[in-house]
């Protein structure tokens, strides 16, 4: 949890909890990176490739949906984070 917090705090200077959407696109990013990682030296591993696509899915949604409430933080997050944005947004 310390872990989480001190993502929180580098995104928007303070504190807030796991549901925070930026939050949850940090810890997604991460978890993508992993597994991106392992398919790398693992790249018929079928079911990997599927929970990869899944949160991919789930951090498009989050990014959707924080660009929607919160522009200034979405292009801060992306560029933090290292991502490409959305199309169009």
């Amino acid at each position: 949890m310390d872990k989480q917090k001190s993502i929180d705090a580098q995104l928007v200077g303070g504190s807030r909890g796991t549901g925070f959407t930026a939050s949850q696109i940090h810890y997604l990013t991460h978890q993508i990176l992993k597994l991106t990682f392992h398919l790398e030296s693992h790249s018929e591993d079928y079911p990997s490739q599927r929970g990869l696509r899944k949160l991919l899915g789930k951090r498009r949604r989050l990014l959707i949906y924080l660009s929607d409430e919160n522009t200034a933080l979405y292009t801060k997050v992306v560029k933090n984070l290292g991502i490409r944005g959305l199309k169009g947004r």
